[in-house]
């Protein structure tokens, strides 16, 4: 059990670091013109930069703590926060009518989860 959830976090932060760092980086013009960010029209630039932001420290939070045994504490509420990152991005995508990324949104959510109660209980 204590590999998988290694795998999860590990892909979960992956995703999520790769994911924020292109918020932090990119301008909302070039994340809506990507053609993958029609999300982003409704928001600020400063609301992506901070999903971005949330992004990455969910990211960090979902290893670092788990891994160095500092607050370890941490990495589920890391992940029961990305669990909610997910649930409202759902809630976005589906606002839009944009369900192509909704199987990933899922998937990412389901992930979240099983670190978020795995390390809960562990």
């Amino acid at each position: 059990m204590n590999i998988a959830l290694w795998v999860a976090q590990v892909l979960l932060a992956v995703v999520y670091l790769a994911s924020g760092a292109v918020k932090l980086v990119r301008s909302r013009e070039q994340i809506v013109a990507s053609g993958s960010g029609n999300w982003a029209k409704d928001f600020s630039d400063s609301a992506v930069k901070g999903i971005g932001a949330v992004e990455v420290l969910g990211a960090l939070g979902l290893v670092l703590p788990w891994a160095t045994g500092i607050a370890p504490v941490l990495t589920p509420i890391a992940a029961a926060g990305l669990v909610v990152v997910q649930i409202v991005a759902t809630r976005v995508h589906l606002k839009i009518n944009e369900t192509k990324t909704l199987p990933v949104n899922v998937v990412l959510l389901l992930l979240a989860a099983f670190v978020a109660i795995g390390r809960f209980a562990g």
